[in-house]
C-alpha cells in the first residue's frame, strides 16, 4: 500500500514537472510583455521622459495635464461615441446573421465561412479595402449611391461629419463575423423541446423568439457586449490606416492619441498616463456591466 502511494506521488511529480516546462515559455512571455510592461507604464506615468534624456519625477502632473488638454477630451469623446454605436450595432448585426444561418438552408456551411472571414482577416488589409470603398471620388460606396440617385454623396473619410460613422460601419462589419459565431453557438445550444412546447401552446414565431430565444441567449449576449466594449475602447488600426486620426482629429481615439504621444512626440510619461486613464475607463465599464448583468442575464 505504501509502495503504491509512493509510485503515484512520483507520477504526479513528473506530471507537474512536465506541466511546468510546457507552461514556462508562455509564463515568461506573459511576464515580459504584460506584467513588466504593465507595471513599467504605471511608473512611467509619473515621470517626464523622452526616451533619450534621464527621466525625472513629475508626480501627478501628466494626469493633471491630461484633464486640461482639449485634444484629450476630444479623443475621449470620439472613443465613447465610437463605442456607444459600435457595440450595440455589432451585437445586433451578429444576432441577425446568426438567426439566418441557424436555418436549414442549402450551402449554409459556405455562408457561415463567408460571414466569419472578416474576423480572421488582417485588420490592416480590411482597413485598406474599406479606405477604397469610402473614397469620395472613386469609391465603391459612392458609386452605388450615385446609381441610386444620390446627387451629393458624403466624402466619408475626408469629412469631419462622416469620417467617424465610416469607421463605425467598417468596424461593425469586421466585428459581425465573431459576434455571429458566438450567437450561432448560443442558438444551437437552445433545447428544441422549448420550441416544441411553445408550438403546442400556439405560440407564433415572434413570441418564440421573444420569450425563448432572447432569454436563453442572454449569457451569450452579455459575453458579446463585454468583449466588443473592451475591443471598441481600444480602436486604433482603423484610425491609423484609414484617416490618421483626421480630418481635424474627428477620428482621433485614445489609443491613437497614446501612439502619437509615445512614438511620434516621444512623451512616454504623458502617453503612459493616458494609457492608465484608458485602463481605468475600461475597468469601470466592465465592472458596471458585471454588476448590471444580474438584472437581465438568465443562467
Amino acid at each position: 500500500m505504501t509502495r503504491k502511494k509512493r509510485t503515484h506521488s512520483r507520477l504526479e511529480k513528473q506530471e507537474h514537472r512536465a506541466a511546468f516546462f510546457f507552461l514556462l515559455p508562455s509564463f515568461v512571455l506573459f511576464m515580459v510583455f504584460t506584467v513588466i510592461s504593465f507595471s513599467a507604464s504605471f511608473v512611467l506615468s509619473f515621470f517626464d521622459w523622452d526616451l533619450i534624456t534621464t527621466p525625472h519625477f513629475v508626480g501627478f502632473h501628466n494626469y493633471i495635464e491630461l484633464m486640461n488638454d482639449p485634444l484629450f477630451r476630444k479623443v475621449l469623446f470620439n472613443t465613447l461615441y465610437f463605442t456607444a454605436l459600435t457595440v450595440p450595432l455589432s451585437a445586433l448585426v451578429g444576432l441577425i446573421i446568426a438567426l439566418g444561418l441557424n436555418q436549414k438552408i442549402k450551402g449554409v456551411a459556405i455562408y457561415r465561412t463567408v460571414y466569419f472571414m472578416p474576423a480572421v482577416t488582417s485588420l490592416v488589409a480590411v482597413s485598406l479595402l474599406w479606405q477604397w470603398i469610402f473614397d469620395g471620388n472613386y469609391g465603391l460606396l459612392n458609386n452605388i449611391l450615385s446609381i441610386l440617385g444620390v446627387s451629393h454623396p458624403p466624402q466619408w473619410l475626408s469629412s469631419t461629419e462622416w469620417a467617424m460613422p465610416a469607421l463605425i460601419i467598417m468596424s461593425v462589419w469586421t466585428n459581425s463575423g465573431m459576434t455571429m459565431v458566438l450567437f450561432l453557438a448560443g442558438l444551437q445550444n437552445i433545447s428544441q423541446h422549448l420550441y416544441e412546447a411553445a408550438a403546442i401552446d400556439g405560440a407564433s414565431k415572434f413570441k418564440k423568439f421573444l420569450y425563448i430565444t432572447l432569454p436563453v441567449l442572454t449569457p451569450t449576449t452579455f459575453f458579446v457586449l463585454v468583449i466588443t466594449t473592451i475591443h471598441s475602447f481600444q480602436v486604433f488600426t482603423q484610425a491609423l490606416i484609414m484617416t490618421k486620426g483626421g480630418p481635424a482629429d474627428a477620428t482621433n481615439t485614445i489609443v491613437y492619441f497614446i501612439y502619437q504621444n509615445g512614438f511620434e512626440y516621444f512623451k512616454m510619461g504623458y502617453a503612459s498616463a493616458a494609457a492608465w486613464v484608458l485602463f481605468t475607463i475600461i475597468f469601470v465599464f466592465t465592472l458596471i456591466q458585471m454588476k448590471l448583468q444580474k438584472n437581465w442575464v438568465h443562467y
